[in-house]
């Protein structure tokens, strides 16, 4: 999924979905810095993905309480 097109499907969900996937994404996190750690992981740049994206859901939750 682009970019652009996250941050419009973060911005039309509620704070309860986006604690929800701020947890599944730092879940997500954890596995891959363990799959790192034991030299399982094949695509490390996935882990910069993945935290961008915990940045930016985090961005869209303070955004909607702000609001």
């Amino acid at each position: 999924m682009k970019t652009k097109e996250y941050v419009k499907e973060l911005k039309t969900k509620s704070i309860e979905e986006l604690n929800g996937d701020l947890e599944a994404a730092k879940k997500e996190l954890f596995n891959l810095k363990f799959q790192n750690a034991t030299n399982q992981l094949e695509n490390t740049g996935r882990i910069t993905v993945v935290r961008k994206n915990i940045a930016r859901i985090q961005t869209a939750i303070t955004e909607k309480q702000n609001a």
